[in-house]
Order: structure tokens, then sequence, then C-alpha cells
């Protein structure tokens, strides 16, 4: 047989090359040579290894004729870089970044064994080292301060994926979403000895520093167009202010996260502006929808010492909402300082008496008020909420939201909107629909 294929047994797994040649992977606890290179790897790191790289990379200390690598490979590196800018590709980025590392520190230590323990009841590799608790604590803390890649704060390695019990390898059959084949490409490489891993390191970070200074340039190329688009209309409301934002949530992909965006960043702008004192808006989350785990209640979230009492879900798509109203109560039983919650929706309610009709049962339980209301409705009902209060006028509000919007997209508010999406197509979208209004 001339394929390359894995063979796996019960305490050790054999990956044998096209040529016949075997590698044995021996399972048990991690072996005293492995434990001497991991310390040697922890060290390294702790010591900001990774950071000095990039420092380096960015400071122009490592410059690009000195990467002496083949096109070819450097052609591997661009499209792994490259498919970061869809909604895949970065936990994949990330890790290839890590095995660089780890072999650019000691170059003995295999890069295909990702899990490795002292402990007798988890699955290990005695050759192996804990890939998961190097990125959370050195690598992906790193790429997040210096924004080469959006991660969530657990790291990539969290990623189900990535962390099967088999070795790396071309045969590694997890479903894993971006750049697979030029990342198991260069594990190869890396394995072979057939690419330098310093090198290849220098240069990813440096096309991920491009790719982050193409976004700076970007984003402010858009917050421009959002103050000129300020400064040059005549009029300024909540309407105008709404549809614009609405055309944008039409025209981008993943509609439904940047409705939740668009909704917290008004919430953002009203909570700038005083009218909630005694309050204070919740991060944004960055989790997808509510988690019941996280104690979470809705997207949006009003706390007042530390309690939620206003909570609203963005539903983007969704007419008919009873399973969503019967999470909720579930999720009220444990939140007793709840005053109001309820559904912000994209379109009108299938079954609409049922609904109201469980709502209000729910309000007369649990002593609250809970709406279902279109993103249209829900929006008008906050204008009118702080036009109400005296505290500014209905001009001054819309400007703030979509500054507020803009700047949550742009990556300028991560204290009160971290998102790790991929925000580089919602601006373009975001700076063409302004480009186009402005010209009318």
């Amino acid at each position: 047989m001339n394929d390359l294929y894995l063979r796996v047994f019960k305490d050790q797994s054999e990956l044998v090359q096209s040529n016949g040649k075997k590698q044995i992977f021996l399972e048990g606890k991690m072996s005293h040579e492995a434990r001497i290179r991991y310390h040697k790897i922890t060290n390294e790191l702790a010591n900001n290894y990774l950071e000095k790289q990039i420092l380096a990379c960015r400071d122009r200390n490592v410059m690009s004729d000195g990467f002496q690598l083949e096109q070819s490979q450097i052609n591997t590196l661009n499209k792994l870089v490259n498919s970061v800018t869809s909604e895949v590709g970065r936990a994949l980025v990330g890790l290839t970044i890590l095995q660089l590392c780890i072999k650019s520190i000691e170059p003995k230590q295999s890069i295909r064994l990702h899990k490795s323990s002292t402990n007798r009841n988890a699955f290990s590799w005695q050759e192996g080292i804990p890939m998961r608790s190097l990125d959370k604590q050195y690598i992906t803390p790193i790429l997040r301060k210096y924004e080469l890649l959006k991660l969530n704060a657990d790291g990539f390695m969290m990623t189900r994926s990535l962390a099967e019990n088999y070795p790396y390898s071309p045969v590694y059959k997890a479903n894993i979403r971006g750049a697979r084949l030029e990342w198991l490409s260069l594990v190869e490489l890396i394995e072979e000895n057939q690419i330098d891993s310093k090198n290849s390191l220098h240069y990813l970070i440096s096309q991920l520093l491009n790719n982050a200074r193409e976004f700076q340039k970007l984003a402010t190329e858009t917050l421009d167009y959002v103050q000129n688009f300020l400064d040059s209309s005549e009029v300024i409301n909540q309407k105008i202010i709404t549809n614009l934002i609405w055309r944008h949530i039409e025209e981008s992909d993943y509609a439904a996260r940047i409705m939740e965006i668009a909704i917290h960043s008004l919430m953002q702008a009203m909570e700038e502006n005083q009218l909630f004192p005694d309050c204070e808006l919740k991060p944004l989350s960055q989790m997808r929808s509510a988690n019941k785990k996280h104690g979470n209640i809705g997207d949006i979230e009003i706390l007042e010492k530390g309690n939620i009492i206003e909570a609203w879900d963005a539903k983007y798509g969704k007419a008919y909402l009873r399973d969503e109203i019967e999470e909720l109560a579930d999720k009220l039983l444990s939140h007793s300082h709840v005053k109001l919650a309820g559904f912000v929706t994209s379109v009108k309610l299938q079954r609409q008496s049922e609904l109201i009709s469980r709502c209000e049962e729910l309000e007369e339980e649990f002593g609250i008020s809970l709406e279902i209301l279109t993103f249209i409705d829900w929006v008008q009902n906050k204008f009118n909420q702080a036009i109400e209060k005296g505290f500014l006028t209905e001009e001054k509000l819309a400007g703030a939201w979509l500054i507020a919007y803009a700047e949550s997209i742009a990556q300028k508010r991560r204290n009160i909107a971290p998102i790790d999406e991929p925000c580089q197509q919602w601006l373009v979208t975001l700076k063409d629909i302004l480009e186009d209004v402005i010209s009318i």
C-alpha cells in the first residue's frame, strides 16, 4: 500500500508514510524528556517569546527579504492568512502560530501531539505537550493584545475539531473549517524540516500585521464617512438613522449578529447620555445567543447593582417565538430583579394572539413587563423614552447611535462591545452605504 494512513491501537498510534516509514506515538503519562522540552517551551513563552517576535516584525527588525522561504511555502502561508477574511480560519492560523513557536523554541518537540498530562485519567501522549494550556496562557492573549486575530478569550484550542485524540497529520479526519489543506501541508513541512519555522513565523506575523493595518485604515475611513454624513446632512433624526442602520443589517452577512450590535449600540448611546444613570449596560456578549449557563437572559442587558433589570433578545428572521418565550420563563426563575424583558424581531409575529397570551401569563407570574417588538418599533420606543426624559434631542441621540454602531464594528469600543467576528466586510458594506447616501 502506497497511501499514507494511521493505525490506531489501544495504547499507541502509528502514522505510516507513503514510503513505508512509520512514526509511533505512545499513549501514557508525559515522559521525562517531554517534560524537559515542555519546560523549555513554557519558559520561553512566559518570557514573552511571541510578543518579541511580533514587535520585531512590527518594527521592521525582520525584513521581508530575510524570510528565505520558497514561493510555494509563501503561497501556502498566504492562503492560510487569507482564509481569515471569512467567518472561518482564525483557529487554524492561531494553531499554526503556536506550532511554529513550539518548533522554533524546541525543534525536537513534535507538533502533531497536542495533548499530554501527568494525570493517569486523562488522555495523553508520552511525547506530547498540552497545547490547549499553552494557547490560553501565552498565544491567544498576545494575538488579542495586538489585534492580529479576533479570538475568544478562552483560546482557539477550545475548538472541538482541533482536540480529537489523534495526531495532527494529513489523515486527521475532524471537520475543520478554513484553510485545512494548507494547515496540514504546513504541519508536514514543519515536521519533515522542509521549512524554517522561525522564518515562517515571522512571515505569518507580518501578514497578520498588514491585515491589521488595512483594517485600521478601513476603520478610519469608515468613521470619517460617518462624521461627514452627520456634518453634511441637513436633517438627522431617528427615522433616517434607523433606515440607514437597517439597510446595513439587510445588506450584511450574519445579519442576526449585526442586529444585536445595532440594538446594543443604541443602548450605548443612551447610557453615554445618562439615560439610566443608576444602572449600567452590560458589555455585548461574545456568545451568539443568550446562554442560560452563563446567566444571561438576553443579548442586551441593563444591570442595577449587578442584577439584571432589563433584557432584550434579538431574533432576526424568526416570526414564531413560543420556544424562546418558554426558555425565557426558565431563566426568569433565577432572576427575580427583572422588570422588563422582551424580544426584538425583524419580522411580524406569527400566531400573535397565542404568543401575547403566554406573555401575559408570564407577566402575571413574575411581576414583569414582557414585550415583543419589531426592530423599528423597539427603536421608536427607546427614542420616545429618551426624549421624554428631556436629556437630549432626537437629533443628538440619532447621531450618537450611528457613531456607537460604527465604532463598535470598527473595534473601537472593545470594552463595551468585544466583537470577535471578522468585521472587515461589515465595515466595507457600511462605508459603501454611507458613500452612496452622501452622494445623493
